[in-house]
């Protein structure tokens, strides 16, 4: 596409940038929609973030995703920010606003629960049990989303001090755990969800006792390369429901796209083919 003078403008920031799959993504949308814009990969250093943020505001982009390292910088450099981000405590939208306003949002947990009721559109949450590994900046949007949906959230982490800290921080009926109640966690589950690296490409899985699920417990994985990850394989062969993570990178997307680029875009099997063509379906070093 030609882009003209008026071209609505948004990209990516992050450090390093190359892997995201955003400009991708977004480069489809904006394709089926004739839209004159752009969306950009911005390699920005940790150190010059906030300059960066302030300089793509003052040359008239419309805002950009946030990904790592600056997801907790991103909160900072912000004069509003949402509730999702607020209760996340870190950002991974920017919105610029005409009057100069840099509004941040987080919709991590949000594209979480919609890539769930998209793969499971039977799928509730009140009442729901979902047991969560990881106590990072998405399980923390994750959980915050779950709560809000009217779950129960049982927090896993192999440090148990900061899975106590984020049910703090968090409060309403989450509860932290150390990695060796997973056992005893298990058999009520509803809800089984990775939240940390364990099984992104070249890392190893999670050992989990998947034996310890119920035959009505979902599992999903917000690593998405690759897009089977061994988590996902090993509750398929148990007979278990699996939902992977690249459902959570599309939806998480929709928000941004339509505060820049004036439409709510429709993640479908298209898209989804788009995007993960570049993506291994597992990881052929495990």
């Amino acid at each position: 596409m030609i882009l003209s003078g008026s071209a609505k403008l948004a990209g990516v920031l992050g450090w390093p940038v190359a892997h995201s799959r955003s400009p991708r993504l977004h480069g489809f949308w904006l394709h089926r929609y004739g839209i004159d814009g752009a969306y950009l990969p911005l390699p920005v250093r940790p150190d010059r973030f906030a300059d960066a943020v302030r300089t793509l505001r003052d040359l008239g982009f419309r805002g950009g995703n946030v990904t790592l390292p600056h997801k907790e910088a991103a909160f900072t450099v912000c004069d509003r920010v949402s509730r999702s981000a607020q209760r996340a405590g870190a950002v991974n939208t920017l919105i610029f606003e005409a009057d100069g306003a840099i509004v941040g949002d987080n919709t991590d947990g949000w594209g979480f629960v919609e890539s769930l009721r998209s793969a499971l559109p039977d799928l509730t949450f009140v009442g729901r049990t979902a047991v969560l590994l990881g106590a990072g900046g998405a399980a923390r949007a994750i959980a915050a989303a779950l709560l809000d949906e009217g779950a129960q959230v049982a927090l896993v982490n192999r440090t148990p001090e900061r899975a106590e800290a984020l049910a703090r921080a968090l409060g309403g009926a989450i509860v932290a755990r150390a990695w060796e109640a997973l056992d005893a966690l298990l058999p009520a589950a509803d809800l089984l969800i990775n939240a940390t690296a364990l099984g992104m490409k070249g890392m190893p899985s999670p050992a989990l006792p998947l034996e310890r699920l119920p035959h009505r417990a979902i599992v999903t994985d917000i690593v998405y390369v690759p897009r089977r990850t061994g988590l996902l394989r090993a509750a398929e062969r148990r007979g278990l429901r699996t939902v992977c993570g690249l459902g959570m990178l599309l939806h998480q997307a929709r928000p941004g796209f339509a505060a820049w680029f004036g439409i709510d875009p429709v993640v479908d099997a298209e898209l989804e083919a788009f995007v993960s063509a570049d993506i291994p379906e597992i990881d052929e070093g495990e």
